[in-house]
């Protein structure tokens, strides 16, 4: 399986005049998930994606000797699935925002695999955000209830063509350590009450 960390994006939302993922909770973020990833012993490769968006973050990145793979910086959505188009194994997508993540909470999520789908996304209930303080702008309603999008997806990308109807499976983790992400600076005032 690899590790595949989201980095290329504006940060828009956060209103900084330094890149999100340089934000430092004990050390920058991005090298936190990253560690974390690292430390779980889940994957045979770690690569982060990057654009010209975040350019001091892709430089901490070749710093710290870990696997880069450029994208366009487009979207989101266009850069994950110019990465996995490429693959053809197991991958679990992370946001690199979670600054509360750690090795235990990716061998749980990692344990969740079935190759037999597709696409995985965790997700977190909106009651359970409510009660860390946080609001997120990507909700669905799953399982009679409204949840979140944490930024954590299992993917088997040996089944993925385009990212056009991709059958999407949900698991519900009410953990703080996916939970948390870093959208504005509201949460970030809130990580340091964690």
């Amino acid at each position: 399986m690899i590790g595949l960390v989201m980095a290329g994006g504006k940060g828009t939302r956060m209103n900084l005049d330094d890149e999100k993922l340089l934000l430092k909770y004990k050390k920058p973020i991005i090298l936190h998930v990253v560690d974390s990833l690292n430390d779980s012993k889940c994957f045979s490769k770690i690569l982060a994606l990057t654009s010209s968006n975040s350019p001091m973050t892709k430089k901490l990145l070749e710093q710290n000797k870990i696997d880069i793979f450029d994208t366009d910086g487009i979207g989101y959505v266009e850069d994950l699935s110019l990465v996995l188009q490429s693959s053809t194994d197991s991958v679990l997508v992370t946001s690199g925002d979670l600054p509360l993540l750690d090795k235990e909470i990716i061998q749980q999520i990692v344990n969740c695999y079935d190759p037999e789908k597709t696409w995985t996304s965790i997700l977190v209930t909106n009651n359970f955000l409510a009660e860390l303080g946080l609001e997120s702008n990507y909700s669905i309603h799953y399982d009679d209830q409204k949840c979140n999008y944490t930024g954590i997806s299992l993917v088997n990308a040996n089944k993925i063509s385009s990212s056009e109807n991709i059958d999407e499976n949900y698991i519900i983790i009410d953990d703080k350590r996916v939970a948390f992400n870093l959208n504005t600076k509201q949460d970030y005032e809130l990580l340091g009450t964690t």
